[in-house]
């Protein structure tokens, strides 16, 4: 089996950050979006992956090949966003006739992969939502088998929205599926879509059934973003590393503190990530992600994520800020 994992939105949502650095490399809970998922299905043994890259791609290629040096990896570029079908179709050359598990690249979740991967079946990753219009749906019958796939519904049939995981087992017919998208001009909201796709299979006779992930962690903007990340921190502990360069100072957990941060005369956390070489003195920080070579002097910050080489002097409260910033409040 392999991994496909697109990642090559543009992240507009998570702007000014996006300008300089792939959604996917956005640290939470000290570790990058995309590491949480390939970890995940490192697990289980999958050792090759097709990552499909656009804007700043450079930028995840050299991050992957740093991190996961003996992974067999394939980088595709996807000049033309056309959708998530258009995405996929791109590694068709790649895949072969190979069963594919399909991870977007900008979400968290918590589910029994092993217990997926056994499987006999192709299966869908869902979870129930109160409002399902702003997701692809599917529809499940009595015994289990998923019957309909419908993306961003008006009027919704379920609440079962996907996730953004799927096991394919059937990887031609999905091929041959995004063909017939783009010779019948098939779209939704002006793209080719994976759920169109998976639509087509179901209609070619493609047997899916469905698994429930646990906890699902969006992080496309702000919000959900230190959302999950306060999240994952209670879930693992956090981690603090080099305690000895944190002079004078208060850390209350759960906190990730990378490596080579200087911390002075400061309050640190909860629901803290801080990237490395990261310098903060007299200051309070709570609830925030702050990124690596980043400096803070006599701030206060609540809620807030600061991009990489950013430098914040002065008071405030709540920020946004991208990387390569400089804010004197002074």
């Amino acid at each position: 089996m392999k991994a496909i994992i697109p990642v090559a939105g543009a992240g507009t949502k998570l702007r000014p950050h996006t300008y300089t650095q792939p959604k996917a490399l956005i640290p939470i809970a000290g570790k990058t979006i995309l590491s949480f998922i390939v970890d995940q299905l490192k697990e289980v043994g999958i050792d090759e992956y097709i990552f499909i890259v656009g804007y700043l791609g450079e930028k995840i290629q050299d991050y992957v090949q740093a991190t996961y040096p003996n992974l067999k990896t394939h980088f595709v570029y996807q000049n033309d966003r056309q959708g998530t079908a258009h995405a996929i179709q791109l590694t068709k050359n790649i895949v072969g006739e190979d069963e594919v598990f399909i991870a977007l690249g900008d979400t968290i979740c918590e589910f029994d992969i092993r217990e997926v991967m056994e499987s006999p079946t192709s299966m869908l990753g869902i979870k129930k939502v109160d409002d399902p219009r702003q997701f692809g749906v599917v529809e499940i019958n009595e015994d289990g088998k998923i019957i309909h796939a419908v993306e961003k519904p008006s009027i919704p049939k379920s609440n079962n929205a996907l996730v953004g995981l799927y096991k394919i087992k059937e990887s031609q017919i999905l091929f041959d599926c995004f063909t017939q998208l783009v010779a019948e001009n098939i779209k939704s909201y002006g793209e080719y879509n994976l759920t169109d796709a998976l639509d087509c299979m179901i209609k070619k006779g493609v047997e899916f059934t469905s698994f429930k992930v646990k906890h699902w962690y969006d992080c496309g903007k702000k919000e959900s973003l230190l959302e999950a990340n306060a999240v994952l921190l209670k879930k693992t502990g956090g981690i603090t590393i080099n305690p000895e360069l944190y002079v004078n100072s208060i850390i209350i957990p759960p906190v990730s503190i990378a490596d080579n941060c200087v911390i002075e005369n400061s309050i640190i956390g909860p629901h803290v990530t801080i990237g490395n070489n990261a310098t903060i003195k007299s200051s309070v920080v709570k609830e925030s992600i702050i990124g690596t070579y980043t400096s803070l002097d006599e701030v206060v910050l609540d809620n807030s994520l600061i991009g990489s080489d950013a430098s914040v002097k002065g008071l405030s409260r709540t920020l946004n800020i991208g990387d390569n910033t400089e804010i004197d409040f002074g």
